[in-house]
Parts: C-alpha cells; structure tokens; sequence
C-alpha cells in the first residue's frame, strides 16, 4: 500500500555554477568543505593541550602539511577502491575513465584504504606516533561523510529501498516508487553520531592518551553504521546482493569492525601517555 504522504524531492541542481567547460558541483563542494573543516578540527585537537597530558602529539604545522597527503589519499584511494570492487570490467575496458572522478563513482572503503597508506608514509616521513595521527583522522572523518552522503542525496544517487514512511521519497532516478532516503540516515549515523561520540571519548574521557582507541572507535563505528544503512539502501544494480540481505558495502564493513573492535582493546590495555605510542 503506497504512503497517504510521500516527500517531493526538493529540486537542487547538482551543478552550483558554469561557466563554460568548469562546472562546480555540490558533490565537489563537499569534499572540499569536509576536507578544510576535518583539518580545521584535527588542528583544534592538537592544541587543546587538556585532551593530552605528557602525551607526544603532531603540531599544528604537521596538520596543515599532512591536508595534501590526506586529500591525495581520500582521492586515489576512493576512486581506485571503487574501480576494483566494484565495476573493474567497465573501467578495466575503459581505462581512461579510471581517473574521471567527476563522472561520480567513489568508495568509502577505498579512499579508507588510501588515507591510511597516506598516514603511514607522513608518519614515517615525519617521526609521529602513526596511531595518534589514526586517532586523529578518525576523530575528523564523520565531518566529511556527513557532507558527502548530502551530496549523494542532491545527485539523487545511492538511494534507499521501496518503502511506506512518512518521510519517503520520490527520487528522480529511482522511478515512481517512494523510496527511503538512505543518503540521509548515512549522513545522520556515519556523521553526526559517530562524530558526537567519538567527540565524547576523546573530551570527556580523554581517550587521545591511549593511542589507537578512537581510531579503532572509529573503524568499528562507520561498520556498524554503514551495515545498518545497507539494510534500506539499494545495492549497486551490477552486483545487486551478494547472498540474503549481503551487500558489498556490508562485505567491505565486516573487516573494519573487526578490526576497529581489536585495535580498541589492545588501546585499552596499554598504559597511558608516552608509553603506549
């Protein structure tokens, strides 16, 4: 039975301006504003000199020069992890598409993967504790999820599955049924409340001193929040479930929270400060 209301979806143009072949979209713009408000934040963690006690910790400069290796790794990373998981024929027949990340197709799990890699190289280079620089990153990342799974609800892409709610919406590319707005519980689960809890550990429990607890936090809350909103979100029509309910985006999150909840506990179980990095 079709919902007595059904939301009309609110007409946004994807592109903000044009001006001949340069177009700024709001997909771009998200990236952009997550990336300049997580540096902004990592750069507040480090001088908050409460949330640290004896404990050694990147400087503000080391933040600022690490924004390039990070957005080098979001970038990479997204695009290439999208590539191989989840439609390698199509690019691998097409390779000079590969890099074309205005024409959309990125992966969470991929740019993950990417910013990683990109910490440990700047952690080496540097002489920084590579799990605090984890924890920080972990601590800015919901900031840029949140605006991303925005974009993807303006791009009218990633939507959710048939549904009933009240709050159901007609998306222009997923045909006439009312569908859950599945962009939008990402954007509420992957970024406001895994950056509010996050937040929590980190002021409140002062869990920067145990290097690897809120990146760990971190690994394992995206995979739950990301599992819960497969469950109302459309698969990718190429792959479609992979057995059940099993999606990719399920697939690809086991790992992070088994590995999210294993980094938490050996964080526990080390001492404070210094000594655990």
């Amino acid at each position: 039975m079709p919902p007595l209301i059904v939301l009309p979806f609110p007409a946004i143009d994807p592109v903000i301006v044009e001006i001949g072949p340069f177009a700024l979209r709001w997909y771009a713009l998200a990236y952009i504003v997550g990336i300049l408000l997580a540096w902004r934040y990592m750069r507040a963690l480090v001088q908050n000199d409460r949330l640290w006690g004896s404990m050694q910790r990147p400087s503000p400069l080391d933040i600022d020069d690490f924004v390039l290796w990070g957005t080098l790794g979001i970038i990479l990373g997204g695009r290439l992890g999208y590539v191989i998981a989840y439609d390698p024929a199509k690019y691998f027949s097409n390779p000079g598409e590969i890099l074309a990340v205005w024409t959309g197709g990125m992966s969470f799990h991929g740019g993950f993967a990417g910013t990683v890699i990109a910490m440990i190289l700047f952690s080496w280079k540097r002489g920084i504790p590579l799990w605090t620089l984890f924890d920080l990153a972990g601590c800015a990342a919901p900031i840029g999820l949140f605006f991303g799974r925005l974009a993807n609800f303006i791009n009218s892409e990633l939507w959710g599955r048939p549904s009933d709610v009240p709050w159901a919406v007609v998306f222009p590319t997923g045909g006439p049924e009312p569908r859950h707005p599945s962009q939008l519980y990402e954007a509420a689960l992957e970024g406001i409340v895994l950056f509010l809890v996050l937040r929590l550990l980190s002021h409140r429990f002062k869990l920067l001193q145990k290097p690897g607890f809120l990146a760990g936090a971190f690994a394992f809350g995206y995979g739950i929040a990301r599992s819960i909103s497969e469950l109302y979100r459309v698969p990718d029509a190429h792959i479609g479930y992979l057995s059940g309910f099993l999606t990719m985006g399920i697939l690809l999150s086991l790992p992070m929270i088994l590995a999210g909840l294993a980094a938490m506990i050996w964080a526990a179980r080390k001492p404070s400060g210094n000594a655990a990095a």
